[in-house]
């Protein structure tokens, strides 16, 4: 019982006073407990040792259909929020608000030896590109099989470009019809880079993946926004760029064929998809602040394996995978993704998504402080040519054989990512006797 003392006889005739002093009392206490439960809101108990992230269940859903071959999805980063897909056979095609336009943004069918591991390879639109209207595409050419690296330009219509506006920037033969690598991303520095594979065959005869004269079997960095007659200029930064020995376009060598890379928008790392002959797929990892010149081994090494099989290597001074995986369970072949850095789906967030384009098969793979983690996600059972990224980094993949563009969701979205604390809550009650007394 609250405020209920005995006072002296003497002071019953002060009843009022009494009750005035019980009445402030009461009062300041609710006062206070009120000021209590919401400065001091109720919080969760939270455990002292931090607890593992949970690996989230996710799904696809379908954006759109009837493409031929869609191998590349990109966008154009000028606030249009359309989708860019590369078809193989030369075509790129416009999704806008979800819908396919009925006019290709370009056709170069013409131009294209497709299909196999050739064909019109990927699109990159450089950070200029609202301002300039010039983009860049990687493409086999026909006759001949050669890679070649062009710039385009847009027509009066941005829905269009001009196909004869082509500048061709580089142009690699290739001795075989396998390994093209074919992609072209720009970087956080606002370089273009370029994935060569080591120009087909099986095992690399020629030797051309560790041969520093050669540009197959590397990834390419390049200046497309310069000054000069020259179609494109070396970044000073580039770590052989006065050495005699290397190219000077070359950023990183040792590598097969790489698959989709890419960069992760919120730490500027890179993410390279290579992949395997025989027995081993790998992701090969560059923090954002490396000078470049890795070299991921191949074909010294088939991952963190010595090749062939069998033989003695030594691994002093080449960069090894994060991670790999092998062939035993029906997977083949990899498809690079990316670190997942949208808003829409918390749970997601930071997780390397990849795929292996035989089994259907999605994994995640994320660095935590005692390293790398990879989670089996999803089966799709169909082939995942590749991945793709929209201006508000959502996830896509493309399936190659049906013609299918899947957005990749969290199958159990967070309704409330950011909730508020829960002011809720009960006060006792509180018995108030002799507050107000009869007089005598």
């Amino acid at each position: 019982m609250l405020f209920n003392m005995p006072y002296p006889q003497e002071q019953k005739t002060h009843k009022y006073t009494v009750i005035s002093v019980r009445w402030l009392a009461t009062g300041l206490t609710v006062i206070l407990l009120l000021l209590l439960v919401v400065v001091l809101p109720i919080k969760p108990f939270m455990l002292s040792a931090q607890q593992p992230v949970p690996w989230p269940d996710i799904t696809l859903t379908t954006l759109a259909e009837s493409f031929e071959r869609p191998v590349h999805i990109t966008h154009a980063g000028d606030g249009s929020e359309r989708l860019f897909v590369v078809e193989q056979g030369g075509r790129i095609l416009l999704l806008a608000d979800g819908n396919l336009l009925p006019e290709p943004f370009l056709d170069i069918r013409s131009r294209v030896n497709c299909c196999g591991e050739r064909g019109l390879l990927s699109v990159a639109f450089p950070p200029d590109f609202a301002q300039q209207g010039l983009f860049y595409v990687n493409y086999t050419r026909a006759p001949d099989n050669a890679t070649r690296v062009a710039r385009f330009a847009l027509t009066a219509d941005p829905n269009r470009a001009d196909p004869d506006s082509e500048q061709v920037l580089l142009t690699i033969e290739q001795p075989f019809t396998n390994h093209n690598g074919g992609q072209l991303a720009f970087g956080p520095d606002g370089y273009l880079y370029i994935g060569m594979g080591d120009g087909g065959s099986g095992g690399d005869p020629d030797n051309r993946a560790q041969n520093p004269q050669d540009l197959l079997g590397k990834l390419l960095r390049i200046d497309v926004n310069h000054t000069g007659d020259a179609p494109y200029a070396i970044p000073e930064d580039n770590p052989f760029y006065t050495n005699p020995d290397y190219r000077d376009e070359i950023w990183a060598l040792g590598l097969r064929n790489p698959w989709r890379f890419s960069f992760d928008r919120a730490t500027g790392d890179l993410y390279i998809a290579d992949v395997g002959q025989n027995a081993y797929e790998e992701i090969d990892w560059q923090p954002a602040s490396s000078p470049g010149g890795e070299n991921y081994g191949w074909n010294i090494m088939e991952a963190s394996h010595c090749y062939p099989p069998g033989t003695i290597c030594d691994p002093n001074g080449l960069t090894l995978p994060v991670f790999e995986y092998n062939h035993t369970d029906g997977d083949r072949s990899i498809t690079g993704g990316f670190v997942y850095r949208g808003q829409r789906y918390p749970a997601l967030q930071g997780i390397y998504f990849y795929a292996d384009y035989v089994s259907g098969r999605i994994w995640g793979l994320r660095r935590i402080d005692d390293g790398w983690h990879n989670q089996l996600l999803y089966d799709a059972s169909f082939q995942i040519s590749t991945f793709g990224e929209d201006e508000n980094a959502e996830l896509y993949l493309a399936d190659y054989s049906n013609g299918r563009i899947y957005q990749l969701r969290d199958a159990e979205p967070d309704p409330d990512p950011d909730p508020q604390p829960d002011y809720r809550f009960y006060l006792p009650l509180i018995v108030h006797q002799g507050i107000v007394s009869n007089s005598d």
